[in-house]
């Protein structure tokens, strides 16, 4: 406890015992306490303390992490996504930890929350490539394959020299986005096919019924109507070389070997 010393008021009358007993009890320092005349640095104190709690924060932070990283080794993803939620509260600035969670949610399908955590690890640590490769390939699971291309470039452009960046993560977002541009143009070209048949020119005449303008009009529509058709049952494909093809659903089967299915991220 600090010492202190007694001020009397001005004018006020106090028994010379009654001051001397009090000045004696303020220079008897309790135990544990500081002495008369030392000076306490409660600044440096609470900056210590600080650094000690910051310091067992740390260390058990680290210790969740690894036991989360071996539970999802072993299949225990859910529990690991609990062990890494509790080290998170205790460094919530760690990016290491929010890139863990980001792999273990895209290998449970959680495709959203997977790329929100990728997203932070990236907000904490924006120079660090395989934090931007993790955001990518949980922008490939959510269907953002524009972001993912824009995210592998990104790990790219931070580490040139990773061939696994160029050769597997870039190269099948390329081919996604390529698969995606040809779909988009089938639609479009649907949604083309149906106006015609809706809206057909050839509808909108009146037609003497015994001459050949109405056999000619009548074979008009039947063309739009079976191209509309066609492009209903037609689904775009990619094959081994990442070539996009139209492939009329019903064929036989003799090419399936050349496409590829969806890579497991």
């Amino acid at each position: 406890m600090a010492s202190f010393g007694w001020k009397r008021k001005a004018g006020e009358k106090v028994l010379k015992s009654v001051v001397q007993q009090f000045e004696a009890a303020a220079e008897k320092p309790e135990d544990g306490g500081p002495r008369a005349g030392d000076e306490v640095d409660w600044q440096h104190a609470i900056k210590r303390r600080r650094e000690l709690l910051l310091e067992d924060c740390a260390a058990k932070s680290q210790r969740l992490k690894d036991e989360g990283a071996v539970l999802a080794e072993h299949g225990r993803h859910w529990e690991a996504i609990k062990k890494l939620d509790e080290a998170i509260q205790l460094t919530p600035d760690n990016p290491l930890l929010y890139e863990m969670k980001s792999q273990v949610l895209t290998i449970l399908q959680e495709v959203f929350p997977a790329v929100k955590a990728a997203e932070m690890a990236v907000k904490f640590r924006p120079l660090w490539w395989e934090g931007w490769q993790t955001l990518g390939r949980a922008q490939l699971n959510l269907g953002e394959v524009d972001l993912a291309v824009r995210s592998f470039q990104v790990a790219i452009h931070l580490c040139p020299s990773e061939g696994a960046l160029w050769q597997e993560d870039l190269q099948w977002a390329w081919r996604l986005q390529k698969q995606h541009l040809a779909s988009k143009e089938k639609t479009r070209q649907e949604e083309a096919a149906k106006e015609q048949i809706l809206n057909a020119p050839e509808l909108q005449r009146d037609y003497d019924f015994e001459s050949d303008e109405v056999l000619a009009a009548c074979v008009a529509v039947a063309e739009r109507q079976a191209r509309y058709e066609e492009l209903k049952r037609t689904a775009v494909v990619m094959d081994a070389e990442g070539n996009v093809r139209n492939v009329l659903a019903g064929d036989d089967g003799s090419e399936e070997e050349q496409f590829v299915k969806a890579r497991g991220l």
